[in-house]
């Protein structure tokens, strides 16, 4: 049994942030844990699986600039994309990815 001083890191769920921090963590060489309520949903997609978009889109690039793994999943996983809002200026243009989303899980 692993108690919690056993650990530099803790995260507290498995989603696309949680995915994200544990890695982050442990890249950086920390002692990393990583809980879930049910390993099945583990890295599991909403029920929109894109990723990008106007919002999230700047925070792909970030993510993905400190080496995360969000752009390498969906760059060998994606569906289809598209560049949204092309009628208006560039500052509100911006990629969106559909992902598969059971087979982003196995990246």
């Amino acid at each position: 049994m692993y108690f919690a001083g056993s650990y530099d890191v803790i995260v507290v769920g498995a989603g696309h942030a949680g995915c994200e921090a544990a890695l982050a963590a442990a890249r950086m060489g920390c002692k990393t844990l990583c809980i879930t309520l049910n390993l099945d949903s583990i890295a599991m997609m909403a029920c929109n699986p894109s990723i990008g978009g106007t919002a999230k889109g700047h925070l792909v690039r970030e993510v993905d600039a400190l080496g995360g793994q969000m752009g390498i999943a969906i760059d060998n996983t994606y569906l289809q994309s598209k560049m949204l809002n092309t009628a208006k200026g560039p500052a509100v243009q911006s990629l969106r990815a559909q992902a598969d989303k059971k087979d982003i899980r196995n990246i």
